[in-house]
């Protein structure tokens, strides 16, 4: 909803302050989560768990206090009424499917309907038989194109969830990584193992700017784009990113098996691996890349290309990206268990565990996703010229 309010669509200096916005959206949120992970993490490990959930709850009540005081600035404009979206889109495919045995000549439609681009013409060619479906009402060259931008959507949504799956580790089991190992940090302080995570919304809120006040104007300087590099360009080094850190991961996994061993702490879990937290540092810091330049650019990019009465679909596609991501990453984690037990990658005992296996699965998962997107990648046209 926020978004909605916030983002405005339109001429080149109104799409570099879009895709400044979602920078700089994802900044305040990591700031809340900075604050989670450091301190309410830390209240709930050593003074309260009722004052832990109670913090929380008074600063949601006091913001969205501050949310009905900025009710008087919300911007918004009246669309007029419709057909649904989804019912335009769901037309156009029933069309072309009854109409699918007609081969039309092209200059009909160029002379009935007007002539679109070359490439998105040439595109899902199937959909163009929708126009001359004789017992369905008038279907315009628009709806035609709408159904192509949503059908263009499906591959590049699929292939991102390779940055979701890599992203759901973060909480789950680099958390159990680093509650294995040494804890001290500066000043002999012992981290919880949940605020972990606290590196990760560090390296983001020390990228989002370097990226949006230092690396897009540079760009911009090579490439001519307002955005500095364009928002696939974007998500694609968010994807490798997430395969890197999962390659990192598995590395500092292997370390890790290697010192319990040296030190003989194979069969004793709660006894600490004398190996630092900081070895987490590299692929903690890899996922705030992939989510600055991934998780952003998934956002931006959806919320962009979607015809403009589906915004909010835009953004649901962007949610579900992250959301299936972490049930495919729950699934393959079930999958795996059941299917090594009695000697699983998961045991309880991590020093017996294979996590390292795991973390390569992920990577080689990763890089076929990223294949998958680069192939793509290659063929989509922009809906509204994109950045």
């Amino acid at each position: 909803m926020v978004v909605s309010w916030q983002v405005i669509k339109g001429r080149s200096k109104e799409s570099k302050t879009k895709s400044s916005f979602f920078n700089w959206w994802n900044f305040g949120i990591c700031v809340g989560s900075l604050v989670s992970y450091l301190i309410l993490n830390y209240i709930q490990d050593n003074l309260s768990w009722v004052l832990g959930f109670g913090v929380p709850c008074i600063a949601m009540l006091l913001a969205f206090v501050v949310f009905l005081l900025g009710t008087k600035t919300y911007r918004y404009s009246m669309m007029p009424r419709k057909r649904s979206p989804f019912a335009r889109i769901g037309r156009v495919f029933v069309a072309a499917f009854k109409n699918r045995r007609s081969n039309p000549a092209t200059i009909t439609i160029e002379e009935e309907y007007g002539t679109p681009s070359y490439q998105s013409f040439e595109q899902f060619k199937f959909l163009n038989k929708a126009l001359h479906a004789a017992d369905e009402p008038l279907i315009s060259i628009n709806e035609v194109e709408e159904a192509k931008t949503v059908l263009r959507l499906v591959p590049l949504w699929g292939s991102c969830m390779a940055v979701s799956i890599a992203i759901a580790q973060l909480s789950t089991l680099f958390t159990k990584q680093g509650a294995t190992m040494d804890r001290k940090i500066l000043f002999g302080f012992n981290i919880p193992a949940a605020s972990l995570q606290s590196f990760t919304s560090l390296s983001i809120l020390i990228f989002i700017p370097i990226y949006d006040r230092i690396f897009v104007p540079i760009a911009r300087g090579f490439t001519g784009k307002t955005s500095g590099i364009t928002m696939l360009q974007r998500i694609g080094i968010g994807i490798f990113s997430s395969s890197l850190s999962m390659v990192v991961a598995a590395l500092v996994e292997i370390k890790r098996l290697n010192t319990a061993q040296q030190f003989g702490l194979v069969d004793m879990p709660s006894a600490p691996v004398p190996m630092t937290v900081w070895w987490l540092l590299p692929q903690y810091l890899l996922i705030g890349i992939a989510d600055v330049f991934g998780t952003i650019g998934i956002q931006e990019f959806f919320y962009s290309q979607v015809p403009i009465e589906m915004r909010s679909i835009g953004l649901a596609l962007f949610l579900s990206v992250f959301g299936l991501g972490n049930i495919l990453s729950s699934f393959l984690v079930s999958a795996i268990d059941k299917a090594t037990s009695p000697n699983s990658w998961f045991s309880n005992n991590l020093n017996k565990a294979h996590l390292d296996y795991f973390y390569w699965l992920l990577a080689g998962l990763c890089a076929i996703g990223f294949v998958v997107y680069l192939y793509s990648a290659r063929s989509y046209i922009y809906n509204g010229g994109g950045i």
